[in-house]
């Protein structure tokens, strides 16, 4: 039997710039599935991303979405593109047929991640050469906010430490992406437009705390935290280099949480990236699970 794509829609021309195609999954002209075909709205042509893929139940476990995403890749060559990117969903969370999915989101954080809860998705993306770039991480809430230990309080981030801030905020997250294998004018380019988008009004954007935590009155890190939407979104979390190894990244996790519980959500998420073991070990004993994968794949 042959699995092919069969076009399901002409190439669109997407109002952010992207464009995107629907495909047909199909063995031997038979439909058993779809995929969903896209560049990307920030890294533009040279990334493809596949946004949808599922395979109907009948038809799983026989290699139909290996055949599909690798078929997804050679077009995605035919575009132009050098690099392509996938959401995965962790098993606790992937829902039925669901193969693979993209979802779009702001900033991403700045830790390490676990295959751990790893499913069928993420095996599939694995096996043919995804690597994790990031992933993402959630935390129900309770109702009482958490103390902070003792001598640590937080504070509103004020005018002049904004600026120093902001400016060393953007240069480290286009780092991370560069550190990943994204070239440099990519990521400084996505650095400078997720810190616009998001912080239009500066330290006084809607939706957006920005807090210094002090320990016995020294600034010892920072917080960014948008409270806008169902759920809280931890965008930045830094202990200061000099103050780091004394637990006050965990204090500042706990701010995130008090001030989440504050704003009346139930839930703070973040996003993580690669490579940075003690981070993924502290989110972890603080009771967060893992979401969702993002992997990608250079192509050759």
């Amino acid at each position: 039997m042959t699995t092919t794509l069969r076009p399901a829609e002409p190439l669109q021309r997407n109002p952010d710039g992207t464009r995107s195609r629907r495909y047909q999954v199909c063995v031997n002209s038979r439909p058993v599935g779809h995929i969903h075909i896209g560049t990307h709205p920030v890294f533009g042509d040279a990334v493809a991303r596949i946004m949808r893929l599922r395979i109907e139940e009948p038809d799983r476990r026989r290699g139909r979405g290996t055949v599909a995403a690798l078929a997804a890749e050679e077009i995605a060559r035919g575009w132009g593109c050098r690099r392509i990117e996938v959401t995965v969903p962790a098993e606790a969370e992937a829902e039925a047929g669901d193969e693979a999915g993209d979802e779009a989101g702001g900033a991403e954080g700045r830790a390490a991640g676990s295959d751990a809860l790893a499913g069928p998705a993420f095996r599939l993306a694995t096996a043919l050469g995804y690597v994790v770039r990031n992933y993402s991480m959630e935390k129900a809430l309770g109702d009482v906010p958490p103390a902070l230990p003792e001598g640590s309080r937080g504070r509103p981030m004020t005018d002049a430490e904004f600026g120093p801030w902001s400016a060393r905020s953007e240069a480290e997250y286009a780092r991370d992406w560069i550190e990943r294998g994204v070239p440099e004018t990519e990521a400084r380019a996505k650095a400078a437009k997720d810190h616009a988008a998001l912080l239009p009004d500066g330290r006084d954007s809607e939706g957006m705390l920005l807090s210094v935590l002090e320990h016995e009155g020294t600034s010892v890190g920072t917080l960014w935290l948008a409270v806008r939407g169902e759920q809280a979104f931890v965008f930045d979390v830094e202990a200061d280099a000099a103050h780091r190894g004394r637990g006050h990244g965990r204090s500042l996790m706990l701010l995130a949480e008090a001030q989440s519980i504050a704003a009346g959500k139930r839930a703070v998420g973040l996003n993580v990236f690669a490579g940075n073991t003690p981070a993924e070990r502290l989110y972890a004993s603080l009771g967060y699970g893992t979401r969702r994968y993002a992997m990608y794949k250079h192509l050759l």
